[in-house]
């Protein structure tokens, strides 16, 4: 058996795909979802979310949000979302940066 994972925010579809584990950034610390799982509704705090398909372990950013877990399924409401593959790391980096100058001005 595998999870079937769906991750929605406010403007689209996030991902969707089937996985062997999960962990996620709950509120209260990091939960790891196998199958067969309890049921589980839980918030979701801002940090990385680990998927593991075919051995391959793939993380996705996440701002917050909600989790439920029920026969095998996770469904992700969140703020939003990006796969670390398509992160831009230069641009984070420039983005932090001008974060970084505002906030020591306030």
């Amino acid at each position: 058996m595998t999870l079937k994972i769906k991750i929605i925010a406010p403007d689209r579809i996030v991902w969707e795909t089937e996985a062997d584990e999960a962990i996620l950034p709950s509120s209260t610390g990091q939960v790891g979802i196998l199958t067969g799982h309890a049921p589980l509704l839980t918030a979701l705090d801002i940090g990385v979310m680990r998927v593991r398909v075919d051995n391959k372990w793939i993380p996705l950013a996440l701002m917050g949000g909600f989790v439920e877990v029920e026969n095998d399924n996770l469904t992700l409401l969140i703020n939003a979302a990006e796969q670390g593959s398509s992160i831009n790391i230069t641009k984070a980096e420039s983005d932090l940066e001008k974060a970084i100058e505002i906030s020591n001005r306030a």
